[in-house]
């Protein structure tokens, strides 16, 4: 592999993670395919095992708050390619809040995925979320 393959695969793969987050906080569910592997497995605390799109746009449409915004800022990501797949883990702060207040609850997170080159470009085949912590606001 050429190091500008590698070089634009790993932007590919950062914009990839970059795009996971603006989903979940735009709530943008119906463009989950541009993230997502239609076969995608996805392992949570709160959702547990999801496997496919369907379900998994299914279990995060029923986790939407009233008036609850998010935000996610995914940072560390480390890939390691192996032609068309890559093992990535990274951190994400994720914070909780309603229109023009300050977050109510912030939470760390450990993602650690397997991602593919898919004709469309990378797409996450497979992710584990893992809470490190969590900080209620009073």
């Amino acid at each position: 592999m050429s190091t500008q393959t590698l070089i634009a695969d790993r932007i590919e793969i950062a914009d990839l993670f970059t795009r996971f987050g603006l989903l979940l906080d735009e709530g943008r569910w119906d463009d989950a395919g541009t993230v997502f592997t239609g076969d995608v497995a996805v392992h949570s605390p709160r959702g547990g095992e999801l496997r496919g799109l369907d379900q998994v746009v299914a279990f995060m449409r029923q986790g939407e708050v009233e008036g609850q915004r998010a935000q996610h800022t995914t940072t560390d990501l480390l890939a390691t390619l192996d032609g068309d797949q890559a093992a990535v883990s990274a951190n994400s702060l994720v914070y909780y809040y309603r229109d023009s207040r300050a977050p109510h609850f912030t939470g760390g997170l450990r993602l650690t995925a397997t991602v593919v080159r898919a004709p469309a470009g990378w797409r996450i085949r497979e992710v584990r979320i893992t809470p490190l912590w969590t900080r209620a606001e009073s």
